[in-house]
Parts: C-alpha cells; sequence; structure tokens
C-alpha cells in the first residue's frame, strides 16, 4: 500500500544498526599488526582486542582471512568543481559513493575561489554543494587564487571560524589561479601566522604557457602537447623553488600531485635544507598507468588521461612507488576530476582546452595494494600510512582518522588480499564511461567498509546513504606540521630514550628475526604475493613508536593471554617444560 505506516523497528534489530562486533581479522595500524576483535557503538570504536564482553542485539561479521584497517584518506579530490569551461561529472554522492566502494572513507576536498571572489563566500558554497550530499565525511581546503589585504583577513576568519587548516596555491594556471612569487610568499607567511599547512601545484606556469604558444604555432594541437608543454624540469624547477620560499618564509610546506621522478629528485635534496616539514603527495594515476596514452590515435582515449602535471615516461610508476615505500613521498591521493566526453572535446583543436583532471578515488587503494603490496616493495602497515594514517597526521585528524583503536571513528575497510577484479568503466561507480585504469587486474580489494559504524559495503554489496557523511573541522597547528610529534593513542607505545631511530632499524638483528618480521610472516597465508617482509617503514619519526616492538604478541598466539611477563610452551619440541624461560 502507498500510504501504509512505516513500522517500528523492534529494539533489537534497532541497536544491530549501531553495535558491530568484527571477529577474527587482523588489525592492521601504521606501526604493526595484531590479531584482535574489533567492536563499535554509535560510529565509535569502543574496544580492540580479545574476549570482548559486548551488549547483546550486536551485528557480527566474521572477518576470517581479512585486513581490519583504518578507511582511506583521500586527501585531494574535486567534486562538483567548475573549470576551463567545463563542470566535474562526479559531484560529492556519485564521487563519495564511488570512495566508500573502493574502501575510502574519508575525503578532502578543494574550495577554489575565482579571482577576486571572497574566500569565506567560496566555502558557503562549497558547503551548500557538499552538506546533504556526501556518503561519508569530509574535509575542506581552501584555495588562495589571488592576493589581497582582503584575503589575509578571510584567511584568518577561515581558521579562526570556520575548521579551515590548509590553502593550496599555483604556481600553474597562468591568468587563471597563478599566483607570483611574491604572493606565494605571503601566503605561506599568514599560513605560518595561523599555523596552517601552506599546499602548492608545483609546476612554472610561464614556461608552460611560452610552450603551449610555440607548440600550437608548430601545429601540435592534440593531446600529446599536453605533456610536451610541460615536462618533467618543469615540474621539477618549480618543486625546489616552492621549497626554497618555504624555507625562506620557515614554513612548512605540502606538496600536491607530485608526478615526476625529477620532481622527487628535487623534493629529496629541499629535505637536506629545510628547517620545517615537507610533505610530498603523488596519485593513484601515477603509480597506475603512464603518459604513452597520450600518443593514442583516439582523441576521446588521449584526452581522458590529461591532467597536470601530465603522466610521465613508462618507468615513472615504478620508481614512485619507491618513493612512496621508502619516504621520500608520504602520501598517495587521488586528484579525482571526472569529466564527461563532451567536456573534453572542448580541446578537439586546442589541447590547451582540454579540462585537466581523471579518476582515482574508487580505485586508488586497489591499484596502490597491487602496485605496491603486492609486488613487495612495501608491507601493510605501510600501505596503511600511505593510504590513510600520514594524511590524517597532516591535516590534524589523528587519532579520531586513520587509526583502529578505542576512541577512533568506526571508518574501517575490511581488506581481502585474495579478492580479484578487474577494474573497468563497466563496474565502477563513478559518473564517466571511461576509466584511466581499464583493464588492470588487482589482487586485494575491500570486502565490507564501515562509515562512522555503518556498514556501506557489506559483502561486496554497495549501501551507501545520501547525506550520511558530515563535515570535519580540521584545527590548525597540527603536530605533524608545527611543533613536536604527538603521541600515539597508547603512552607506552613510546619507545625507551636509548631506542635507535626507527629509521636505521633493520628487519633482521644479527640474522635473527625481529618480532615484527614474525608478525608480518604471519600473513604468508592472507597475501598473494607471499610478502612477509616490511620495506620502506620510513615515515615514523623519532620519540614515534618503534616498529621491532609491534603489538603482535607471540604469547597471545600461542595461549590467547592479554598480558605476560614470559612464555611457557606448553608441549615444545623435545619436551613438556613446567618452568619460566
Amino acid at each position: 500500500m502507498a500510504n501504509a505506516p512505516v513500522k517500528k523497528v523492534p529494539i533489537h534489530l534497532q541497536s544491530s544498526q549501531n553495535r558491530l562486533l568484527i571477529k577474527n581479522g587482523r588489525v592492521v595500524n601504521e606501526d604493526g599488526m595484531e590479531d584482535a576483535d574489533v567492536y563499535i557503538e554509535d560510529g565509535i570504536i569502543k574496544q580492540v582486542g580479545r574476549n570482548l564482553i559486548i551488549p547483546g542485539g550486536t551485528r557480527t561479521i566474521d572477518a576470517t582471512g581479512l585486513l581490519v584497517m583504518p578507511g582511506g584518506i583521500d586527501p585531494h579530490t574535486h567534486f562538483e568543481l567548475e573549470m576551463m569551461g567545463a563542470k566535474t561529472a562526479d559531484d560529492f554522492y556519485k564521487g563519495t559513493r564511488a570512495a566508500v566502494a573502493g574502501g575510502t572513507t574519508t575525503i578532502i576536498d578543494f574550495v577554489l575561489p575565482e579571482k577576486g571572489q571572497s574566500l569565506v563566500e567560496a566555502y558557503n558554497h562549497w558547503r551548500q554543494k557538499a552538506d546533504n550530499k556526501v556518503c561519508c565525511d569530509y574535509a575542506l581546503h581552501v584555495g588562495v587564487t589571488w592576493w589581497s589585504p582582503s584575503v589575509k583577513k578571510e584567511m584568518q576568519q577561515l581558521v579562526e571560524e570556520h575548521g579551515i587548516n590548509s590553502f593550496k596555491m599555483f604556481m600553474a594556471y597562468k591568468d587563471a589561479w597563478m599566483l607570483n612569487d611574491y604572493e606565494l610568499c605571503q601566503v605561506m607567511e599568514t599560513c605560518v601566522e595561523l599555523k596552517a599547512l601552506p599546499l602548492i601545484h608545483a609546476e612554472n606556469g610561464s614556461i608552460i604557457a611560452r610552450n603551449t604558444e610555440k607548440l600550437l604555432a608548430a601545429g601540435v594541437t592534440g593531446p600529446e602537447g599536453h605533456a610536451l608543454s610541460r615536462d618533467e624540469e618543469v615540474e621539477a624547477e618549480a618543486v625546489n623553488r616552492a621549497c626554497v620560499i618555504a624555507n625562506q618564509m620557515n614554513s612548512p610546506l605540502y606538496i600536491v600531485h607530485v608526478m615526476s621522478k625529477s620532481a622527487v629528485q628535487a623534493l629529496r635534496l629541499a629535505r637536506t635544507r629545510q628547517k620545517q616539514p615537507l610533505f610530498g603527495e603523488t596519485l593513484a594515476a601515477t603509480i597506475g598507468t603512464d603518459g604513452s596514452h597520450y600518443g593514442n590515435a583516439c582523441f576521446r582515449h588521449a584526452a581522458a588521461h590529461v591532467l597536470s602535471p601530465p603522466l610521465r615516461a613508462r618507468d615513472t610508476p615504478a620508481a614512485i612507488v619507491d618513493a612512496l615505500a621508502h619516504d621520500d613521498l608520504q602520501i598517495i591521493a587521488s586528484d579525482n576530476c571526472t569529466f564527461h566526453e563532451k567536456d573534453k572535446e572542448l580541446g578537439k583543436d586546442n589541447f590547451s582546452k582540454i579540462p585537466n583532471g581523471v579518476n582515482g578515488v574508487e580505485d586508488r587503494m586497489a591499484i596502490l595494494w597491487q602496485k605496491a603490496v603486492n609486488t613487495g616493495a612495501m608491507d601493510p602497515c605501510r600501505f596503511v600510512a600511505v593510504s590513510s594514517a600520514a594524511a590524517a597526521r597532516a591535516f590534524h585528524l589523528w587519532p579520531r582518522k586513520g587509526r583502529v583503536a578505542e576512541g577512533a571513528d568506526a571508518d574501517l575497510a575490511l581488506w581481502d588480499p585474495r579478492r580479484e577484479r578487474t577494474v573497468s568503466a563497466h563496474a565502477h561507480h563513478h559518473a564517466v564511461d571511461f576509466n584511466i585504469f581499464e583493464g588492470t587486474h588487482v589482487i586485494g580489494s575491500p570486502q565490507y567498509v564501515i562509515v562512522n559504524g555503518r556498514v556501506c559495503l557489506d559483502d561486496g554489496e554497495l549501501r551507501v546513504v545520501e547525506g550520511f557523511g558530515k563535515f570535519l573541522p580540521t584545527p590548525p597547528a597540527a603536530p605533524a606540521a608545527y611543533g613536536a610529534r604527538e603521541r600515539t593513542s597508547d603512552a607506552s607505545d613510546a619507545p625507551p630514550a636509548d631506542t635507535p631511530s626507527p629509521r636505521a632499524s633493520p628487519v633482521y638483528t644479527n640474522g635473527t628475526p625481529t618480532e615484527l618480521s614474525i608478525s608480518n610472516k604471519q600473513m604468508e597465508g592472507l597475501s598473494v604475493s607471499g610478502c612477509s617482509t616490511p620495506t620502506g617503514r620510513k615515515m615514523r619519526e623519532p620519540g614515534q613508536r618503534d616498529l621491532q616492538n609491534s603489538t603482535f604478541s607471540i604469547s597471545q598466539e600461542l595461549e590467547g593471554l592479554d598480558t605476560k611477563t614470559s612464555v611457557r610452551v606448553r608441549n615444545p619440541p623435545g619436551g613438556k617444560s613446567s618452568g619460566l624461560w
């Protein structure tokens, strides 16, 4: 009946909507792995451990064979953005729906004001677009696309009243969003005053503009001209210049979408002199495909791969994965900025008019797992660091986000390292019918995704709710960018004073496997690659938890006890032991 009243949900079913127990999984955080159950109530992780005492009316998910990881954090998306005469295809509903399908439970989008537009007015406009559509939590960066004393005043207002702690500047897009070096200095100085984090799109806009003019005059009009106009040197120069300016202004700095080996080298060199923290972000597109597509004879195909900075040479993806593994880069994002085919065709006769952007928010985590974990370049802990925890730290969402721990938001990805699929536009959840990763075979994807305690990907079936997510105010003075490194959720995590730096900690000491390597050895039955040697684990700074002191406990494995001062093996090889050893 059309007008039948809605039946009241029985109380035991109501409770099952906000109480959830995840059993028999392996919890993976950036600093270690442990076999533990996770109990969630009212969107918050209440307990992590074994033999948990939980109330009745609780739904249970059997996570046997699954990795229980923090939901992904994608700190670089563009939903409902108008640029270059077009509007992105993925709005805040379709974009966050795709994010959740891939294991990402938090996104950070960009407010990009027009030149002369009030920053606060643009911020309010973005909130209106997003608040009733997002399927997961979101935060916002704000772009500084022009400069005046009023902009400085509005930056202060955004930090103090609206929960913004990051501002983006462009060194590219001449005559649109680009700032000159003097203006970059002023914005960075203002960020330091406000304890906000400056973000930079690093490409030399003046060189790009001149190269574009010359290429068009020479008759190069197709998508291949986009990459020719802005080669690696153009990116690396800007990365170096941005780092020099930040160092002179005594400011931390976050470089968005690092796309080339040359830019990584510039970052590596800058860190030898930088006084303040320097973050490097790359993209799923950077490691999942390459610039060979620009030469494709099909305009639709080539134009669909156009983004800035562009995709690079065929050997770039492996080099960028290595940079992520060894902490030259700290974060992987998507820069999801999709356009319909008709919009890309605005540049049919002039590559400089092709709207810049590709997909990535849905496939980011699976592409990273396939290209980095399944190849042995990084272990699951480092995967969690670069896909979630590092972004949470950089933008002051830690430890509420980016960690499976008591008191954290119940944003989780239950990852099946054996699940196989082939990426295809026919199966993805974006609003476009093209996927730059088309045909890529991945082994490892989420089986369940939990957003604020709600199961939104349920055994592979997507069940998102439009408007379920909420806006996340990001406080200034993130400890990762300003001041001492924050403590982890457990005070006992801090290593003793004489503990060597984790950066230099080997996996093996004098030929003896450390506890961490033993812990990872347990992964062999879960990981298709069979990789058990942790690599690229260099995110941690002195004062943070030493990975040698993993939360994984051999005594817990054998006897199921929470704590024990020594281990008694009941039936070791050679006979029963009754004493302490």
